[in-house]
């Protein structure tokens, strides 16, 4: 039955020996696939390993067109710091066994958190700060029974790069405030009277109870031990140094009494407790004043985010048409990674040892940049806060020392631009003093006529829209700066070379003038170094000049 049934089976049921027959030519015909790709893979890998090195090296010096990584960078924002306020001072009294109605225990209100600053290595850019605007710290949390206190508030760190500068544009003190009131007050306000703002009341209680009642008298502000270390109004900070322990900015305000504070002969078991203070809230700007170790400097197109590629690892956008850079591009060139022997053994001022140092590509510049043509007075702003200046020129596009020229020109006519606007400043600034006139002079700002009305000479509430000063920076005809002739490896840029490398050792002996035009510019070792940053040659020498220009 077994062999009719096995020998009839193909016959009635035809399909079952087709299935079968189907499936085992897809399976062979897989393996095969399978076993002609492996051997592939296997011959492929170990005939050009070469190749993909090679090719993975190119690809990163000249990448597609959409291979990049847009640069977060801002360096100038304001904050509005509010520091924590002040916890409630609670209304208990002890209720133990054989104790049905006990003194008050009720607890005092936590401090409010503070606000610190530290600077510190290896940030680079104010970006974290800026999206955020508004930084609050914790609020104290209440006072609890049994004479328990409220903890204190969260505290905040805001870590910002080495060279940036904060000045305070406002300030709102509510303490300083009332205090000012209560000083001002007459001496039948400031006894008896119950305040909303000031006051707790026991939850069984309503506010026509106390109407007719006599409070204690409106105790003096109180400030917490930590509120004396912190950086005295209005705040101006240069944090040019890593700061090892954090600056205090705005300290929390204190919490509020519990009703044991308010016990006495007219009050045994007092049920109000006071309100913690509110916290300052202060308007800072914070602005970096140095943007990087080096700056690079030059015309469109003349190879810089390549120059940045090859240095470090940076993704900068790079492209054959110009302005591909429409902002800084930051790059950190390692020195030692802390893995054998470091490439360079260099120090900073301080004798801290120099592991890295920060690289800027400035978005390139245009003729008349200094009217604000191409993208604007605001990227000439980032060549000041550079500590040198690397002139990026292009040994294929035309005489090089033409193009260096044109270069300073536009940075030493941007340089007396902003000398113009700092005694334009410092004039509008001058008192033109009178022996019989008012007290204020008309020329005062309105920040020194607010001082000056003020007896406590506290600056309570500045006017919001005031405008702060520049930052005086060095100047950019006295910074150290040398010539980076990229494109050095096509043919007929050896002449072009040779004559620029003879124009920077005739600056240097002083038979020729400094390409700015500043009687005072820096005149110290200038150096032309030829590169090839898309082959990555030459590329090893920038480090070595730009460190001994760094450390001098």
């Amino acid at each position: 039955m077994s062999r009719a049934s096995s020998t009839l089976l193909p016959f009635i049921y035809p399909c079952f020996n087709c299935r079968s027959v189907c499936i085992s030519k897809t399976i062979r015909r897989t393996s095969i696939q399978y076993r002609q790709r492996q051997y592939n893979s296997r011959l492929s890998t170990t005939q050009a390993p070469e190749s993909t090195e090679q090719v993975a090296a190119s690809s990163h010096l000249n990448p597609a067109p959409d291979d990049y990584a847009r640069t977060v960078f801002t360096d100038k924002c304001q904050l509005t710091l509010a520091a924590g306020s002040g916890g409630h001072g609670c209304i208990s009294f002890l209720r133990e066994k054989f104790i049905a109605d006990g003194p008050a225990n009720g607890g005092d209100g936590g401090s409010g958190g503070n606000i610190y600053i530290q600077a510190i290595r290896g940030e680079t850019s104010l970006h974290k700060l800026a999206r955020r605007g508004i930084i609050k710290a914790g609020r104290g949390k209440n006072g609890q029974g049994k004479a328990k206190g409220g903890p204190r508030g969260e505290d905040v760190l805001l870590q910002v790069p080495v060279g940036t500068v904060i000045r305070e544009i406002s300030r709102r003190d509510p303490v300083a405030e009332e205090e000012e009131q209560r000083l001002n007050a007459n001496e039948d306000e400031v006894r008896g009277q119950w305040r909303r703002d000031r006051w707790i009341l026991y939850p069984s209680s309503i506010p026509s109870d106390y109407a007719t009642a006599e409070f204690p008298d409106i105790q003096r502000s109180r400030k917490s031990g930590v509120a004396l270390t912190q950086v005295p109004a209005p705040i101006d900070l240069d944090l040019s140094q890593p700061t090892e322990a954090p600056i205090l900015l705005a300290a929390g305000a204190v919490g509020g009494l519990g009703n044991p504070h308010f016990v006495s002969k007219t009050f045994p078991k007092p049920k109000f407790a006071t309100k913690g203070d509110p916290g300052v809230t202060i308007t800072v700007e914070l602005e970096l004043k140095l943007l990087a170790d080096v700056g690079f400097v030059g015309l469109p197109n003349a190879g810089k985010s390549t120059l940045l590629r090859a240095m470090s690892r940076s993704r900068a956008r790079v492209g054959s048409w110009a302005f591909t850079t429409l902002q800084p591009n930051i790059g950190t060139v390692v020195l030692d990674n802390h893995q054998g022997r470091p490439q360079l053994s260099a120090s900073r001022a301080t004798g801290e040892p120099r592991t890295y140092f920060s690289v800027a590509d400035i978005p390139g510049l245009i003729p008349d940049a200094h009217k604000d043509r191409g993208l604007g007075l605001g990227f000439l702003r980032h060549v000041e806060r550079a500590q040198v200046l690397a002139f990026v020129v292009d040994l294929g596009a035309g005489d090089a020392v033409e193009a260096l020229k044109n270069l300073w020109r536009e940075l030493a006519a941007f340089e007396n631009l902003r000398g113009i606007e700092t005694n334009a400043r410092t004039e509008s600034r001058m008192i033109d003093w009178k022996a019989f006139g008012s007290p204020v002079p008309p020329a005062a700002s309105a920040q020194d006529a607010a001082l000056a009305n003020n007896k406590s000479g506290l600056l309570i509430n500045a006017p919001t829209s005031q405008q702060l000063p520049d930052l005086l920076l060095k100047p950019i005809s006295t910074k150290p700066w040398f010539v980076v002739a990229t494109k050095a490896d096509l043919e007929g840029t050896q002449e072009n070379f040779a004559h620029l490398q003879k124009y920077l050792q005739t600056v240097v002996a002083g038979d020729e003038a400094h390409p700015s035009g500043m009687k005072n510019a820096w005149r110290g070792r200038l150096a032309a170094i030829p590169v090839s940053a898309i082959r990555g040659e030459g590329i090893e020498r920038i480090p070595e000049w730009t460190v001994s220009l760094l450390d001098d």
